[in-house]
């Protein structure tokens, strides 16, 4: 192998390796050790580099070790971010915006995050490639305790680990950490040993207000009454803020994180929008290790992707005790509020986290949904033009205005209550070789018309439904119906503890549609379920709603008494407007069904 060696500048030296420039990190004075700040100087060694190589074919070396990003000196950007509280500018600690050919190798590195941080974003980028690497924060915002009596006088607990908690002047307990506070209303209940969600106990309320405080850093809830939290129960006591991901992509092409482990985000693990292939290999969302004081991970999802393309693959992962759902894969609805003339209409955005970055572009090809019943409505068409409606850009706008190259249909107006799907924006989904368990509210969702695979995965006690088929345009306004799903050789072990939104079965296909009544066409179809091993203490296994073709065959599915059966639906089958259905050649004893 020829090496060519050249100096870079009179600060640090650089070697082209098959086309690549290799910088070490360390010349640039970032390396591990005591808590010193990384920000300003990886910010300025991102600087000379591009200035150097023109943001092109660039390897970034860091040594094993930890690292720390504080938020003083942090890049500030304003970005607007799928799923997330739409707050203000984001404190980066690492920006990486316009690069191609890009491999960061953090060879078993350890970046620790202070205060409120977006740890990392990737921008407008190409081929770029994440390794070795784990992202965790100094202060978490989710304050965990534990449960030292309960009894008629209220809860008292202890505050575990690192985690800083007070009584403020007004009787109300707070978290604080390195620059914010946190008043906790709601509360994840696990079990000490097992470090599983408390059976039947979903979303705890946790009146902290009038709270005492005693003796030997003990805390008293004279309000709290909730007789399943027993005496060394674990609480992760949490707002439902949302500010920040761990990683975040946008608008990028082709992006492989590889062995990357994410210990705490107050927002999503990953959330990728509007990016085009993403492959994750040993991409984790876990406990730092097995002896790990924490019983929760991420304040939102593992993993998040809205409105992406091509292939996203997620493969060799483990996703644990994070507070919502390991994957979701879906795009926007528009909803339609005005249409201008036959071939403009003024589509919005409705959800509050989700506004203010790109819906589509010209050329991309778009259908639309009758929102009562989710039946297709008119024809589809191509975009001629797009362009923000309520402001000049379209970073921060909820209004989009689209121009069609054909005549709009008559039927596509607000009057009949109307959502536009961006059918370009839609990737492939490869879900294969992951762990996901201890979770809160699911396991995995998909809302794609391209092919989704899940394959040889572990869903392990996931609270709620461990797949989950979804689609609204009415509350959530996540696209869209799957065409050609494939659910194959998993394990699913003891799911439903707990009832969540959506969660029916253990294979849960529920799009939300106010009037199924009405409803001419189906929504899902091309579903295939076999090979699996189902092992659940209760009935429901399957539930489908709306679904024009679906295969349940070679399945096992084995009873136990781990827990008492307490759910609504006490069918092994339950279908809701389904045709086309086939259930074969499957091994369960004393099977149900219900068809409506």
């Amino acid at each position: 192998m020829w090496r060519i060696c050249v100096f870079a500048s009179v600060l640090f030296a650089s070697c082209m390796c098959y086309g690549q420039t290799v910088f070490n990190m360390s010349d640039f004075g970032i390396k591990p050790g005591a808590k010193t700040d990384c920000t300003v100087k990886m910010a300025r060694a991102l600087e000379k580099i591009a200035e150097q190589t023109g943001k092109h074919d660039v390897i970034l070396n860091f040594e094993s070790g930890t690292y720390n990003f504080y938020p003083e000196k942090s890049v500030k950007r304003n970005y607007y971010i799928s799923n997330h509280d739409q707050s203000d500018f984001k404190k980066v600690g690492i920006d990486i915006s316009g690069w191609k050919n890009l491999t960061i190798n953090g060879n078993d590195t350890k970046l620790i995050f202070h205060g409120r941080m977006l740890p990392v974003a990737i921008v407008n980028s190409m081929n770029c490639t994440l390794t070795g690497m784990s992202i965790d924060f100094e202060d978490t915002q989710i304050c965990q305790v534990t449960v030292v009596s309960n009894n008629t006088e209220g809860l008292t607990f202890k505050v575990d680990g690192n985690c800083r908690g007070y009584v403020n002047k007004q009787g109300r307990f707070i978290v604080k950490g390195y620059d914010w506070e946190v008043a906790p209303g709601s509360a994840i209940a696990f079990e000490p040993d097992s470090h599983r969600m408390v059976y039947r106990s979903s979303d705890v309320w946790a009146p902290l207000d009038s709270v005492i405080t005693l003796s030997g850093g003990l805390y008293r809830a004279p309000k709290w009454k909730n007789g399943q939290l027993q005496p060394g129960t674990k609480l992760a006591l949490r707002s439902w803020a949302r500010p920040n991901p761990g990683i975040f992509l946008s608008e990028s092409v082709t992006t492989c994180l590889k062995n990357i482990k994410v210990h705490y985000a107050e927002g999503m693990g990953l959330l990728a929008q509007l990016c085009d292939n993403i492959s994750l290999d040993g991409f984790s969302v876990c406990l730092r290790e097995d002896n790990d004081w924490r019983y929760y991970t991420t304040q939102a999802d593992a993993t998040h992707f809205s409105g992406c393309k091509g292939h996203i693959s997620s493969v060799n992962g483990l996703y644990e005790h994070m507070m919502d759902d390991a994957i979701n894969v879906h795009g926007t609805y528009l909803k339609i509020i005005e249409r201008i003339d036959n071939h403009t209409v003024i589509g919005k955005y409705m959800h509050p986290q989700s506004y203010g970055f790109k819906w589509g572009e010209p050329g991309d090809s778009v259908q639309f949904v009758a929102s009562r019943t989710m039946d297709l409505t008119g024809q589809s068409n191509i975009i001629a033009s797009i362009s923000p409606y309520d402001q000049n850009e379209i970073t921060g706008a909820k209004l989009m205005k689209v121009t069609f190259r054909e005549p709009l249909d008559s039927v596509i107006s607000p009057e009949n209550s109307c959502g536009m799907e961006n059918l370009t924006w839609t990737p492939s989904v490869e879900f294969n070789h992951n762990v996901v368990r201890n979770n809160r509210a699911r396991g995995s969702l998909f809302s794609t018309p391209k092919k989704v695979v899940a394959m040889n995965n572990l869903f392990d006690h996931t609270s709620g439904t461990a797949i989950l088929l979804c689609g609204d345009c009415n509350g959530w306004y996540e696209t869209g119906a799957c065409r050609d799903v494939l659910i194959k050789d998993n394990r699913f072990v003891n799911s439903l503890t707990s009832l969540f939104q959506f969660t029916e079965a253990i294979i849960s296909i529920y799009p939300e549609i106010p009037d199924l009544r009405s409803q001419n066409g189906y929504f899902h179809s091309g579903i295939t379920i076999e090979g699996n091993r189902f092992e659940t203490f209760d009935n429901p296994v399957l539930y489908a709603k709306s679904v024009d073709g679906i295969s349940f065959r070679n399945n096992i599915v084995v009873k136990n008494s781990d827990y008492p059966a307490f759910h609504r639906n006490r069918f092994t089958f339950r279908f809701q407007r389904v045709k086309n259905a086939t259930i074969e050649q499957n091994n369960i004893e004393n099977p149900s069904m219900s068809i409506e």
